[in-house]
């Protein structure tokens, strides 16, 4: 059953008044951590999959359209700064290009060949993973994506927010987070759009841990690449190290990453 289509359990919004209106998101809201943990054992599974997919010189490709498309463009450009790993290692796709990040492209999403065209042209291989995002679990972008990757031999996964869909069916390691009905009928970018984005950032915090990108509770290998990330790097070298802060500068400046700092002072 398409439950993120169904009628909201809400009604005469219009006549709501902020605080009822707020209220009203967040008590629908508050659904959304309990459906994912009932995901959990699927979540492994893909994070499972995931890991030997890179670990063995694989890439993690996301595909979706609107809403799904744009949260794994988000979570793909989040990997490099946050775990120091190449761009292309996580590549977000979206039905549309990158013009439909920020504008709809109409139609874009009912191309079903589309999708195994935008990952060719990124020299796809069979040693990555493809996992396509999609809260009604029917996008034909993603549909056919997810079929000609499974055809030419990729592993595959997907994270939907209705039970029993299309996209599921056609990924190896579906994920499904039944969210149910919107605050606002139909506006998955509400309660399945949280949903999303909290499985996304299980898979790629999980998969990069066990990858050896976090030391501890550190981003030791995140990129230096503004002040407050330097000095949450002078402070990660403080704490590991008992030094000042003075040491910690020079040696953050010296060889360029807490990583390389840590291994430098043991």
């Amino acid at each position: 059953m398409n439950t993120t289509e169904s009628a909201s359990l809400f009604n005469h919004l219009e006549t709501l008044s902020t605080r009822e209106l707020l209220e009203g998101i967040n008590s629908v809201d508050q659904t959304v951590p309990q459906v994912v943990a009932k995901a959990l054992p699927q979540i492994e599974a893909l994070v499972e999959a995931t890991v030997t997919r890179l670990g063995a010189g694989g890439r993690l490709f996301y595909i979706g359209a609107g809403t799904s498309g744009r949260l794994g463009v988000l979570d793909a450009s989040e990997c490099p700064p946050t775990f120091g790993v190449p761009h292309g290692l996580v590549v977000g796709l979206i039905a549309g290009g990158d013009t439909a990040i920020r504008k709809a492209v109409e139609n874009a999403e009912d191309d079903a060949e589309q999708a195994w065209r935008d990952l060719t042209a990124h020299d796809i291989t069979a040693k990555d993973i493809v996992v396509g995002i999609a809260a009604s679990g029917r996008t034909p972008y993603v549909i056919g994506g997810l079929e000609q990757a499974r055809q030419h031999g990729l592993a595959t996964g997907c994270v939907v927010c209705n039970a029993d869909s299309p996209v599921a069916a056609v990924a190896e390691f579906p994920v499904e987070v039944v969210t149910g009905p919107e605050f606002v009928t139909g506006s998955t970018r509400l309660k399945a759009g949280t949903a999303q984005k909290l499985v996304l950032n299980m898979l790629t915090t999980a998969t990069f841990i066990r990858l050896g990108r976090v030391k501890g509770n550190k981003m030791v290998d995140m990129q230096l690449s503004n002040a407050k990330l330097v000095d949450r790097g002078e402070k990660m070298l403080m704490d590991e190290l008992g030094i000042g802060q003075a040491e910690a500068a020079e040696l953050l400046q010296r060889h360029g990453s807490v990583r390389a700092a840590l291994a430098a002072k043991r």
